[in-house]
């Protein structure tokens, strides 16, 4: 049974602990309404350039002029999955979700007997990856010095890997990230980005537009900048899960600190109680024997 001091002291922590989970809760809040509209304010442009360029590929997509991020090297033996995470934790699944999905796809790749390369983007994936796939990894992408997430962080990570895929160190490229649905929901999302695939599109879009100098030339142009915006997308998708996900961890949080100091408080009565009691029928025995 805790002394009287060891369960003041308990509660004392806890109230401070509260106090941080109840402070971290409110930031997050506060980033989450940035990172949520940022995050909505660029899905309307990519799907836009989705569909031009799923048009585009359309038409041109098994031609031999063809771009190579577009066609591919063809074949499918090397694979690189880039991992994108948080740089810090306390955000409870939001990690470890992405993380799980990238597992089970690299498990799923070597048990075929592919080879398999990880590029971690955020510290907490490469921290949980390290064990079981260190041999794997080839790079990383340090985000903890970045304020503000802009295009140009996603234009780096891009042409670093249109540079590894030009340089044939793999076939495929695969982004794991969470998407953003709500503050208590966010899918984990597998998306391969080279080569460039696109969903829906706009049908019969060569009939409806004339495109100069050629539709090879403008899709060489622009699939660097759609592997970007996959990028970027999946980079503001995952700042704004992440806001959310912090935001729900701090709050249960908050209300089992205050359960827990509820319950230490009744034991702490108790045991006061009880040694108050202890000391009077002590005082009483030692009245009587006189």
């Amino acid at each position: 049974m805790p002394s009287l001091k060891d369960l003041k002291n308990r509660i004392a922590s806890v109230k401070s602990t509260r106090k941080i989970t109840k402070a971290m809760q409110m930031v997050a809040a506060a980033k989450l309404r940035r990172a949520q509209e940022a995050a909505e304010a660029a899905r309307p442009y990519a799907e836009r350039m989705n569909a031009v360029m799923a048009g585009l590929a359309a038409s041109v997509g098994g031609s031999d002029s063809a771009p190579r991020l577009l066609a591919g090297t063809g074949a499918d033996q090397t694979h690189l999955l880039v991992v994108m995470t948080a740089e810090r934790g306390l955000c409870g699944g939001f990690n470890s979700t992405i993380v799980r999905l990238a597992r089970a796809r690299a498990t799923e790749l070597l048990r075929m007997g592919k080879t398999v390369k990880i590029l971690t983007v955020g510290k907490k994936g490469r921290e949980q990856l390290k064990r079981d796939y260190a041999k794997h990894f080839v790079g990383h992408v340090d985000l903890s010095e970045v304020k503000k997430m802009g295009y140009d962080v996603a234009q780096g990570i891009a042409r670093d890997l249109i540079k590894r895929f030009d340089a044939g160190e793999f076939d495929v490229a695969t982004i794991f990230f969470n998407r953003f649905q709500s503050v208590i929901s966010q899918v984990p999302t597998a998306s391969q980005i080279i080569p460039a695939t696109f969903e829906g599109g706009a049908e019969g879009a060569s009939a409806l537009y004339d495109y100069e100098p050629s539709e090879e030339g403008i899709l060489a142009d622009l699939l660097p900048r759609g592997v970007a915006t996959q990028i970027f997308t999946a980079l503001l998708e995952n700042g704004a899960s992440e806001q959310g996900a912090r935001m729900s961890a701090m709050d249960n949080a908050t209300r089992n600190a205050g359960d827990m100091i509820d319950r230490l408080t009744i034991v702490y009565n108790r045991s006061r109680q009880a040694a108050i009691t202890k000391e009077l029928i002590e005082i009483i025995s030692g009245a009587e024997a006189l």
